[in-house]
């Protein structure tokens, strides 16, 4: 899988864990994903978030048959940061054929939590 050129590449973000029951990707909290009050941006967590699970999601299809795209996220952010790793741990709830929905947890260095997330991806067809 390559990362270069992409947003995963902009805002830091690197594999640790890559299966298909588990991704684990982190990314480091600096002012570069901070909001304008100098804390970590939940945007910048929903798109840790997402990318976990399309990852995952990908490593659940036979990539010359089927793409993944995310449908549907949301995100409860339940404690600020301002500096340190930021890392994002994807778990499937459901492996469908058309969908799958991945629990995301987003944990800092401490292991406490900073923010939650669920996320829907569409399976589809790979155009020719």
């Amino acid at each position: 899988m390559e990362f270069q050129n992409t947003l995963m590449e902009t805002l830091g973000i690197e594999t640790v864990e890559l299966t298909k029951d588990k991704v684990v990707l982190s990314m480091p909290v600096s002012p570069t994903v901070h909001q304008p009050m100098g804390y970590l941006h939940g945007g910048a967590s929903v798109v840790l978030a997402e990318s976990a699970a399309s990852i995952g999601s990908f490593l659940n299809v036979d990539p010359s048959e089927k793409q993944v795209f995310g449908i549907e996220i949301n995100a409860n952010h339940v404690r600020s940061m301002r500096e340190g790793t930021l890392f994002a741990t994807a778990t499937p709830i459901h492996i469908g054929r058309m969908t799958m929905v991945w629990e995301i947890q987003m944990r800092n260095e401490q292991d406490q939590l900073i923010s939650t997330s669920r996320c829907t991806i569409g399976v589809v067809d790979q155009s020719k």
